[in-house]
């Protein structure tokens, strides 16, 4: 299916409203956090579109150590070094948030993913001794090839690209305060889930009035599991659909692309992580598809993949690929 008919294919119920830009600077970054509280920096109604501009959160300085070239780093990156106090510069940058008017508690945030743009022709990796403690710290700058659309991971050595949004959420109820951008949960955020392109579709839990959407952390491409701390850590731009769903009701997001449906789950421990995306799995078969709750877990077993979405950021994911194929209608 080509871009233009799967646009027309995810609009297609839901016809567009007013469209709007929203650039990164330091007056619309959330610095490593979501949170109830927060003050909007664009308000929206269902059906709007927004393009957003993300922002690669390394220090300038440090990319030059690097070899990044004084010319591919940009002005919005300087300034979130120089015009932002060094103790608010924590965690992922996110631009927002974006109240959206209607959205209340017990409703669903549909994100529809139309576009992703990669602003930079390069990525950084940050690795280390995250998993394995004889891994010492380090930082990779990878050359990223936008027309080819591969990276130059190592020599003879190139991956596929495949931008997307690591951090994708909404403010968590008010109960739990400001809460940090790392760990992903039932506001979503940092899911780092690879399958989230463009052409796809997140659905959010809302937990509070406006539900405060933040976007940030991109990606030019990871692979599962994300096992060394990092992906291909770039800015990138997103265009995006907002539509409120008074008719949906979710505990945990949940995804869908062309071809899949996707569940999550979200825990410390991957086999909590594992048994909760299977028992949304399950959920989603007698819900959604009307099997009885055997035959959905048996076919949970026999037809649907369940993948380490990443083991890196403190809460784990595990999330079912649920194949459309499988159903008739």
């Amino acid at each position: 299916m080509n871009r233009l008919a799967l646009f027309a294919l995810l609009t297609a119920s839901v016809l567009p409203g007013a469209e709007y830009k929203l650039q990164v600077s330091p007056e619309t970054t959330a610095w490593g956090y979501y949170w109830s509280e927060a003050k909007p920096v664009l308000t929206i109604k269902s059906g709007d579109i927004v393009e957003v501009q993300t922002d690669e959160d390394t220090d300038p300085a440090r990319l030059e150590e690097l070899g990044v070239p004084p010319n591919q780093i940009t002005q919005v990156m300087r300034d979130m070094f120089t015009k932002v106090p060094k103790e608010l510069r924590r965690g992922q940058q996110l631009t927002g948030p974006i109240f959206i008017e209607g959205a209340q508690p017990g409703d669903v945030l549909e994100v529809r993913i139309l576009k992703i743009q990669m602003d930079l022709p390069w990525a950084i990796n940050n690795h280390g001794n995250f998993m394995f403690k004889d891994f010492e710290r380090g930082s990779k700058i990878i050359p990223l090839d936008r027309e080819k659309m591969i990276a130059h991971v190592a020599p003879g050595v190139d991956v596929p690209l495949h931008p997307f949004f690591g951090g994708m959420g909404v403010a968590p109820p008010a109960s739990m305060g400001k809460i940090s951008a790392g760990p992903p949960g039932i506001h979503a955020g940092n899911l780092d889930n690879r399958d989230l392109v463009e052409g796809s579709t997140l659905f959010i839990p809302i937990h509070v009035p406006g539900a405060l959407f933040e976007v940030g952390d991109g990606h030019a491409g990871q692979g599962e599991g994300e096992v060394d701390r990092n992906a291909l850590e770039t800015s990138l731009t997103g265009t995006f659909q907002f539509i409120v769903r008074h008719d949906m009701h979710l505990k945990w997001p949940r995804g869908e692309t062309a071809t899949h449906y996707i569940t999550m789950g979200l825990d410390p421990d991957l086999m909590e992580a594992a048994k909760k995306a299977i028992l949304e799995t399950i959920d989603f078969l007698m819900t959604e598809k009307k099997m009885t709750h055997d035959d959905a877990y048996v076919l949970a077993s026999v037809g649907i993949d369940f993948v380490v979405t990443q083991c890196v950021d403190g809460t784990l994911g595990i999330h079912g690929m649920i194949p459309k194929s499988l159903f008739k209608k």
